[in-house]
C-alpha cells in the first residue's frame, strides 16, 4: 500500500485510548495506588495522574523502585499481572467512554482510523468491547506492547501511520497524555490534544488543544481545511 495520500483524502485518525476514547486513566489510578503499595512500593491514585498519566507501567515501576526498593522479576510479574487482573474486572463493569467521543466518533465516518496505544492489546481490546466503540476500528489496533515501541518515542505512531498507508503529514494524533502528544508531534504528524486538565496543563505549540470530545469534529475540519490551502 503506498504511503503517498492526495491531499483531498480524509486525514487518518490514530486515536490513543485510555483517556481519549475511554475514561479508564480514573480506575487506572485507583487500581495502582491500591496494589503498588502492596509490593512496597508507595503510590497514590493522585500521583499517576498528576505525575505518569499515558506513562508506561513498566517505566513508573521503575521510577518507583529508584525511589524506594528494587523487586525482583517475580514480584514484577506478579505485580504486573495483578494489575491487569485488576483493571479488566473494573473495566468490563464500570468502563465508559470519554463523553462525546461516540457521537465525535459518528460525525468522523469518513475518516480512516485507528487506535495506537501505550497498553497491550488485549486491555485496548477490552475497553473498547466494554464501551462499544470496536466497530469504528475492527482490528486497526497498534500497542507499543506488539511493536515494542513505547510513546513518547513518535516510532510508534509512525510505524502505525505506514502500516495505515499514510505518511505522517496525512495523519492526525487525538491524545490526552503529555507523552502522546509530544510523540505526535515528533513523529511530524498534525495533534490535537484532549485537554481534560486546562488549569493545570498547557497545549504544547504546534497541537490544537481541545477541552471536550464533541469539539473533535471541528478540530479535524479546521485542520483539513488548513491542508487544502
Amino acid at each position: 500500500m503506498s504511503s503517498a495520500t492526495p491531499a483531498a483524502a480524509p486525514f487518518c485518525l490514530l486515536f490513543d485510548c485510555d483517556g481519549t476514547l475511554v475514561d479508564s486513566e480514573v480506575l487506572l489510578a485507583d487500581i495502582m495506588g491500591t496494589i503498588l503499595p502492596e509490593f512496597g512500593l508507595p503510590f497514590s491514585a493522585q500521583q499517576y495522574m498528576e505525575e505518569f498519566r499515558g506513562v508506561r507501567f513498566q517505566t513508573i515501576v521503575q521510577t518507583l523502585e529508584s525511589r524506594f526498593q528494587a523487586l525482583t522479576d517475580s514480584e514484577f510479574s506478579a505485580l504486573e499481572a495483578g494489575m491487569r487482573a485488576r483493571m479488566e474486572t473494573r473495566m468490563r463493569s464500570e468502563l465508559e467512554a470519554i463523553p462525546g467521543m461516540p457521537a465525535a466518533l459518528e460525525q468522523l465516518g469518513a475518516h480512516p482510523k485507528a487506535v495506537v496505544s501505550n497498553g497491550p492489546e488485549p486491555k485496548i481490546r477490552c475497553a473498547l468491547e466494554s464501551t462499544e466503540l470496536g466497530h469504528h476500528f475492527g482490528d486497526r489496533l497498534f500497542s507499543a506492547y506488539t511493536l515494542n515501541v513505547w510513546k513518547p518515542d513518535p516510532e510508534l505512531y509512525r510505524q502505525a501511520a505506514a502500516a495505515m498507508g499514510y505518511a505522517p503529514q496525512a495523519c492526525i494524533v487525538i491524545d490526552d497524555a503529555a507523552v502522546g502528544v509530544e510523540a505526535g508531534l515528533k513523529a511530524g504528524m498534525h495533534v490535537v490534544h484532549l485537554n481534560h486538565f486546562p488549569e493545570e496543563e498547557r497545549t504544547p505549540e504546534g497541537a490544537v488543544g481541545i477541552h471536550h470530545a464533541s469539539e473533535l469534529p471541528a478540530a479535524i475540519a479546521r485542520l483539513s481545511l488548513q491542508a487544502t490551502v
